[in-house]
C-alpha cells in the first residue's frame, strides 16, 4: 500500500521514525549472535511497535548472515522478493497471529478472493474482527514451527497483539514460549504489558518503545497527511500523546474539532450552553468507535487541565469519577449519552 494511502498498515510500512535506538539494539543482538528467541515489544498503541516488528522480520528473512558487519539498519528495498511476499501475506517463514475476522466478514472476504474481486481499502477497514485471538489460531503456530524454513533460516511469528488473547490462547502461547525451536523468533506486541501473565513476560526479552516526541509526530503527520495546515498539525500533536496511530485516527474522525467543542463547554464552567453539550454527546454516541474516541478526548482534556489547573484535588476527583462512570457504563451496559452528560456536567462544576 502506498505511503500516502489513507490507511497505513505495518506490514506495508517501510518508514519508521523515533525508534532508531531500539532498532540498533536488535541489530547488534543479531550481529553478536545473542538474539533471544522471544521478544516483547511494549508501549502505547500507535507508536510503531508492529512496524518495527515487520522491519525486523523483513531484515532477518533477507539479510546475509555472512555479511553481518555491513548492515547499519533494517532498511530493505520494497521491491525485494522478501518484502513482496510479506506484503502479500505469503512468505513461508513468517506467520502472523492476530484477531481473525468475524464469521460473517470472513465469508465476505473469502467470497471476494474466490471471485477474483478485491475489496476496497474502505471495505477492508470496515471488516469487523472477533473480540479475542482464538486458541485454535495460536495452536497453528506449532505446525508452522515444526517445518523447516524455506532457506534453512529463521522462522518468525508476530503476535499483534498479545493483549487480545483470552486465558486459553494465552496459555497456549505460553507452552510455545517455554520450549521454542532453534532459530525461531517470537515477536509479541503489547500495548499494556501489565495485564499479561507474569509467566509470559518472564520468558521474553523486553523492548519498551517510548511515545514519539512532538517533533517526530509532526514530521510524520506532514508525511502521511500533507494536506494538513500547520495549525492542525500542532493541535493534533498536542492531543495525541505521542502516538501517530492515534493522531491519524483523530484526523479520520474529526477529533480535533470535537476536542475543541468539548474544551469550549468545559471552560465555560456552569455557564455552558445546553445545546452545545447535547450536540457534542449526540456526535459522541453515533457508534461505538465515536464513543471510544470521545472517552479518550475527555481523559486527555482532564490530563491537560491537571497540568494547567492549581486545584489538583478537584482534578483528581474528576478523573476518578470519570473512570468510575465509564467502567460502570461498560460493565452494566448503561446509556452512553447519559454517562457523557453526567461526566461533562461534573467537570463543568469542578473546573
Amino acid at each position: 500500500m502506498p505511503e500516502d494511502s489513507k490507511h497505513i498498515y505495518p506490514k506495508d510500512n517501510f518508514y519508521l521514525l523515533g525508534h532508531e535506538e531500539a532498532e540498533q539494539f536488535l541489530l547488534n543482538a543479531w550481529k553478536n549472535n545473542s538474539l533471544h528467541n522471544s521478544w516483547l515489544f511494549s508501549g502505547i498503541e500507535g507508536i510503531g511497535k508492529a512496524t518495527l516488528a515487520y522491519r525486523f522480520a523483513r531484515f532477518l528473512l533477507s539479510a546475509d548472515s555472512n555479511k553481518r558487519n555491513t548492515y547499519t539498519n533494517f532498511n530493505i528495498a520494497p521491491d525485494n522478493q522478501t518484502c513482496r511476499l510479506i506484503s502479500n501475506n505469503s512468505h513461508p517463514d513468517l506467520k502472523i497471529i492476530e484477531r481473525d475476522y468475524t464469521d460473517t466478514d470472513r465469508r465476505k472476504l473469502m467470497k471476494s478472493i474466490k471471485e477474483g474481486t478485491q475489496l476496497s481499502s474502505e471495505e477492508m477497514q470496515n471488516l469487523k474482527r472477533s473480540a479475542y485471538i482464538r486458541v485454535d489460531d495460536v495452536r497453528t503456530i506449532n505446525e508452522f514451527l515444526s517445518k523447516r524454513s524455506s532457506q534453512d533460516g529463521w522462522r518468525i511469528v508476530i503476535v499483534d497483539s498479545i493483549d487480545d488473547m483470552n486465558i486459553s490462547s494465552a496459555n497456549a502461547i505460553l507452552k510455545i514460549l517455554e520450549e521454542p525451536p532453534h532459530k525461531t523468533l517470537m515477536l509479541l506486541i503489547s500495548h499494556n504489558p501489565n495485564r499479561l501473565l507474569p509467566t509470559i513476560k518472564s520468558r521474553c526479552a523486553k523492548l519498551m518503545l517510548k511515545p514519539l516526541n512532538d517533533s517526530i509526530l509532526s514530521s510524520l503527520l506532514r508525511r502521511y497527511r500533507p494536506e494538513l495546515s500547520e495549525d492542525a498539525i500542532k493541535g493534533l500533536t498536542s492531543i495525541s500523546s505521542g502516538s501517530i496511530g492515534k493522531a491519524l485516527n483523530y484526523i479520520d474522525n474529526d477529533a480535533l474539532n470535537q476536542y475543541e467543542r468539548l474544551k469550549k463547554i468545559i471552560i465555560a464552567g456552569t455557564n455552558f450552553k445546553l445545546s452545545e453539550l447535547f450536540a457534542f454527546c449526540d456526535q459522541a454516541t453515533i457508534d461505538e468507535d465515536s464513543f471510544e474516541l470521545s472517552k479518550n478526548l475527555i481523559l486527555k482534556l482532564i490530563r491537560q487541565l491537571a497540568q494547567e489547573n492549581a486545584n489538583i484535588e478537584n482534578i483528581t476527583q474528576s478523573w476518578e469519577d470519570t473512570i468510575r462512570i465509564f467502567n460502570e457504563t461498560a460493565g452494566l451496559n448503561l446509556d452512553k449519552k447519559q454517562a457523557l452528560i453526567t461526566i461533562i456536567n461534573n467537570l463543568c462544576k469542578r473546573i
